[in-house]
């Protein structure tokens, strides 16, 4: 599995890239990976609040609907619309097309609390949560 090293990691799967001081959210290689073919994302409006931690999206799979959580708090500026009509963006490109939001963070110093490249995949062989 790939992690990129210039990303933040959460527990629940989801990676952070800042950029100019806003995150762009996407989840990651192995929570695509288990969830198997992304046949349908849900994402929120331009302009929506989102607190740390608290659900922003959906994400369905042929196996599952998985939430997925907001890794800092602030205000959404950006939504990947491509996803609309090709959600397998996230399984081909889950740090590159298949990127879900972009959050204008309230307080970047909630970017403290996420985990680097190296302990998301110590997490993820250690049993995934």
């Amino acid at each position: 599995m790939n992690y990129p090293e210039d990303l933040k990691y959460t527990k629940e799967h989801e990676w952070v890239k800042v950029e100019n001081g806003k995150a762009r959210v996407g989840i990651t290689a192995y929570a695509q990976d288990q969830l198997g073919d992304v046949v349908f994302v849900e994402l929120p409006e331009v302009g929506t609040e989102v607190k740390a931690g608290a659900m922003f999206g959906t994400v369905e799979s042929v196996k599952a609907v998985s939430d997925v959580y907001a890794p800092v708090s602030g205000t959404i500026v950006e939504v990947n619309e491509a996803l609309n009509d090709a959600p397998e963006l996230v399984n081909e490109e889950p740090y590159e097309g298949g990127w879900m939001i972009v959050i204008e963070m309230s307080d970047p110093a909630e970017l403290d609390n996420l985990m680097d490249s190296a302990d998301y995949q110590k997490m993820v062989e250690e049993g995934g949560e």
